[in-house]
């Protein structure tokens, strides 16, 4: 796969909500090779900008790079971390994971485990619930109290592998898509202005891209996201979303957004021209930066573009490479084709 180092490095940075350091400084570095600028905004959103003509109107992609993650509440008297969850959990994925734990005072990280009640004694009734985790560090209260704060920053340890014709880590939802923005901001050449974005704070309420959208005020919005993909055995079709390796996913709906049709038309239309794979997409429960994007400066016009990734919020999110190629292909037609043939009906 071209790129699955970037791709690696990004999913395997930490970067809880609000706490998107690593995976910023990833997006930094990576983006000041291919614009003519790079600026971070008070909230943490990295915008790289490519200058078209004066008075050129302006485009702006952008891929959310928080992950979900958790906060310390209190360390007990027998060691144990117990956090609050930052961004939406299923408790069942919890059990035996990995962690790493985020010292606020600059302290090296701390590595522990959320464990697991073992079969001889597991019962129906013992279902662990969010704010029942429990996080080991293998150490005694004493030396955990010493180390770790209410407040620190809690996130998943996870490797980036290939399996298949497949990518699996922790954080595809939304590194993939991040992934996607930086290739196409090496690719493409456009005329018109194009900013390329990587927002924070998506997780708990579309936070960033509110700010930058704000800031930036672009004449034509897409955000690139990834989307349910629930092609396995137990799930009726017409609950799936999207399906792996059929391609990008153009958005038709999600719970926070009608993409301006004008966009998606023409997005379907840039699709078609260069030959890219792509699926429509009708989500019903979640959300995207499109819905900040398309409103917190005004009316904008706005599109999503969406990667089908399997088994959403865990340590094993799984996305085709050829979706994510495809992705990369559609974001460099949009940016050559600019605002103006972004809009256009």
């Amino acid at each position: 796969m071209d790129g699955f180092d970037l791709l690696a490095e990004l999913t395997q940075s930490h970067g809880a909500v609000g706490y998107e350091r690593e995976p910023r400084d990833v997006v930094t570095r990576a983006l000041d090779r291919h614009v003519d600028r790079v600026r971070t905004d008070a909230m943490g959103n990295v915008v790289g900008t490519v200058d078209g003509a004066e008075d050129a109107p302006e485009l702006l992609i952008a891929a959310h790079m928080d992950e979900i993650g958790f906060m310390v509440r209190h360390v007990d008297d027998e060691g144990f971390v117990r956090v609050s969850p930052l961004g939406g959990w299923n408790p069942e994925i919890l059990r035996s994971a990995r962690v790493r734990v985020h010292a606020a005072d600059g302290d090296d990280p701390l590595d522990g485990v959320i464990g697991a009640i073992p079969a001889h004694v597991r019962d129906t009734e013992s279902e662990q619930a969010v704010e029942d985790v429990a996080i080991d560090l293998g150490l005694d209260a004493e030396t955990a109290r010493a180390r770790v704060a209410v407040g620190d920053v809690v996130t998943m340890r996870a490797p980036t592998e290939r399996i298949g014709e497949c990518v699996s880590g922790k954080a595809l939802d939304d590194r993939a898509g991040v992934w996607a923005v930086l290739r196409a901001a090496a690719r493409a050449d456009p005329d018109a202005t194009v900013h390329y974005v990587a927002t924070t704070q998506e997780e708990v309420g579309l936070r960033g891209a509110e700010g930058v959208a704000v800031d930036v005020a672009p004449d034509v919005a897409i955000a690139v996201d990834g989307t349910l993909e629930r092609a396995v055995p137990g799930v009726d079709a017409a609950e799936r979303v999207t399906t792996l390796g059929d391609g990008v996913a153009i958005k038709r709906k999600d719970a926070t957004v009608v993409p301006t049709p004008a966009v998606v038309r023409r997005l379907e239309a840039l699709a078609g021209e260069r030959g890219v794979p792509f699926q429509r997409e009708v989500a019903a429960n979640i959300g995207t930066d499109t819905g900040a994007l398309q409103t917190a400066a005004g009316s904008t016009p706005v599109g999503a573009v969406s990667i089908p990734v399997r088994y959403h919020h865990s340590t094993v999110e799984t996305a085709h490479v050829d979706d994510l190629a495809a992705t990369v292909d559609l974001l460099v037609a949009a940016a050559e084709a600019g605002p103006t043939g972004l809009a256009s009906r």
